[in-house]
C-alpha cells in the first residue's frame, strides 16, 4: 500500500516531517518533491571543496550536502552542495536539533552548487537558485560547472549579485574568502 505524503505549508512543517528514509525533499507549493542523489563525480568535487574550506574556517562551519536551507519563494528549501556557515550557526542548529537554517537566522556566508548535466539542472542552478540565494541575502554563491569548465562567483553588492566568471587555469577569487587559492582546473579535477 502506497502512503500519500502529507500537505505541508511552512518550513517548520517541513522540519517536523519524517518519513523514516534518507531521502531529501524540497517543499514546493505544499508538496514534497524528492531530490535525486548527487552524481559521484559532483559529490567528489563538493568534498574536495569541503576539505579546502576546512583550512580557511573552523570545520564546524563547513557543511556538505544535507543542510536544509529555508528559502523565500518556491521551493521553500534547498540543499546546497556545500555551505559555509556563520560562526553562530552551529550552536543555533544544535538548539534547533536539525541541520537547518530557517529564515529567522542570518543567511550562511557562502553556498556552492555543482551543476549536473541537463537543461533542467542548468536552469535550477543558474536561474532558480541564483534568484532565491540572492533574495535570501547570501553574500556569495558559487556555480561550479564541470560541463562548461568554469566557476562563476556571485558576490552580493548593494543587495544584488555581481558575477565574475573564472575558467581553466584562472585562480578563483572570493570576496568573502580572500585566502582561497584554487584554480578552476583544481576545483573540477576528479
Amino acid at each position: 500500500m502506497t502512503q500519500t505524503k502529507p500537505k505541508l505549508q511552512t518550513f517548520a512543517d517541513f522540519l517536523a516531517y519524517h518519513d523514516d528514509t534518507d531521502s531529501y525533499y524540497e517543499l514546493t507549493y505544499g508538496e514534497l518533491i524528492e531530490v535525486p542523489p548527487e552524481s559521484y563525480d559532483n559529490l567528489r568535487r563538493a568534498l574536495k571543496l569541503y576539505d579546502a574550506f576546512k583550512r580557511l574556517v573552523p570545520e564546524v562551519q563547513v557543511c556538505p550536502q544535507g543542510l536544509a536551507l529555508a528559502m523565500p519563494g518556491q521551493p521553500k528549501n534547498r540543499y546546497p552542495d556545500l555551505t559555509v556557515l556563520r560562526p553562530e550557526h552551529p550552536e543555533q542548529m544544535r538548539q534547533l536539533g536539525q541541520a537547518a537554517i530557517p529564515l529567522s537566522l542570518a543567511p550562511p556566508l557562502l553556498v556552492v552548487e555543482v551543476v549536473s548535466p541537463g537543461p533542467e539542472n542548468y536552469r535550477r542552478d543558474y536561474i532558480d537558485k541564483r534568484n532565491q540565494y540572492e533574495w535570501r541575502g547570501i553574500p556569495e554563491y558559487w556555480i561550479v560547472d564541470p560541463q562548461l569548465r568554469r566557476v562563476i562567483v556571485l558576490a552580493m553588492e548593494h543587495g544584488v549579485y555581481q558575477e565574475t566568471c573564472f575558467e581553466e587555469t584562472d585562480q578563483v577569487v572570493s570576496p568573502t574568502f580572500p585566502n582561497w587559492a584554487m584554480t578552476v582546473e583544481e576545483m573540477l579535477a576528479g
